[in-house]
């Protein structure tokens, strides 16, 4: 189907919805599902829409910095938070099917000296969140002003005394699972988590400007800072003392780059078709219970679709993935702002493409 005849189309369907009667074009109808976004001395948002693997609506609303009034672009990079998670399980499964390491290997393989209650934990149960390892941030105070890193979250792993649960009988979702997953990356492949992603992913797919940020060795270039809204103000929080941690959210990326990226797994360019099914595919507990993750990604039935999808929140930044494989289909709205919840508005647009097929 033609680019204008879809745009047409989703205008036609956003009409329908609301029982108006006036003419709007496209991207007038998206724009109003993005009203909140849009205001001129607001954090912000980029939204892009693919559709049979083209690209079919691209545009960015509000500010990457309220303070120095620098407004977003479709280039501006925000921090994914938890969608970083499914550039770190494609890290493990590369490593897997270059036969450096096995989703069966349990963690004390690569971690000799951690606690002895995590001695069943798999690397599997660390990609699918039924590992039972207590969240890191727990042992982080709020009074604290320096920031950990990926190897600070195994650290403090030993303050725990036990798991949430047996390794494989429950689901619950941990960011402590994804920072040892950065630190397996590093083990297993001898490079820094940052640089392995940047050569295997970034680079293979063209995403030219995304990076796991650390702070003093790399930088993010067209940088949306984030905010909350405070006294009725909208106030610079861009980090906090867990922001430093990358394998479970330190990537920033914008929304050509991430259109880029599941175009590449679409295509099965980095791992076979197999693997990436069984990322977005439903896990399994011990007893054979699916849970709705696969690896890196949650899953979800929508409109009668199973469908991978994934949000990512953090200080200061809300965003959602929406991706339809078989229609090759996906909506990502990133956001530089506390107060949103941006998988409605990602399904209101979703809404749009979904009738049409």
């Amino acid at each position: 189907m033609k680019l204008t005849v879809i745009l047409f189309l989703i205008a036609s369907l956003f009409l329908a919805s609301c029982g108006s009667t006036q003419q709007f074009t496209a991207e007038q109808s998206i724009d109003l599902i993005m009203a909140e976004y849009a205001k001129p001395d607001g954090p912000g948002a980029s939204v892009l829409v693919m559709d049979h693997d083209s690209i079919v609506f691209k545009k960015s609303y509000g500010l990457a910095s309220v303070k120095e009034h620098i407004p977003v672009t479709p280039a501006t990079n925000f921090r994914l938070a938890s969608v970083t998670k499914q550039f770190t399980a494609m890290s493990i499964m590369m490593l897997q099917e270059q036969g450096k390491l096995s989703y069966d290997d349990k963690i004390m393989k690569f971690f000799p000296d951690f606690p002895l209650y995590g001695k069943d934990i798999t690397l599997r149960n660390l990609l699918n969140h039924t590992s039972g390892l207590i969240d890191y941030e727990d042992f982080v105070p709020d009074s604290q002003t320096y920031q950990v890193l990926d190897a600070d979250c195994l650290k403090l792993m030993s303050k725990a005394e036990s798991l949430y649960f047996a390794p494989g009988t429950q689901y619950k979702y941990s960011n402590t699972g994804y920072a040892l997953l950065a630190l397996i990356v590093e083990k297993t492949s001898g490079k820094r988590y940052a640089e392995f992603v940047k050569e295997n992913i970034f680079s293979k797919s063209g995403m030219a400007t995304s990076v796991a940020f650390e702070n003093g060795i790399s930088t993010v270039t067209n940088r949306a800072y984030g905010h909350s809204f405070v006294n009725n103000v909208w106030s610079e929080t861009d980090q906090s003392n867990t922001s430093a941690v990358l394998g479970d959210g330190g990537i920033y990326s914008n929304v050509e780059d991430m259109s880029r990226w599941i175009s590449t797994l679409w295509k099965f360019s980095l791992i076979s078709e197999r693997s990436q099914l069984n990322a977005w595919s439903d896990a399994l507990l011990n007893d054979g219970t699916p849970i709705a993750y696969g690896m890196g990604w949650h899953t979800e039935t929508y409109r009668g679709i199973h469908h991978p999808h994934h949000a990512g929140s953090t200080r200061g930044f809300r965003n959602h993935i929406l991706v339809f494989p078989n229609d090759h289909s996906m909506v990502v709205i990133l956001t530089n702002r506390n107060q949103s919840e941006p998988i409605i508005e990602a399904k209101k647009i979703a809404d749009l493409l979904l009738i049409l097929h």
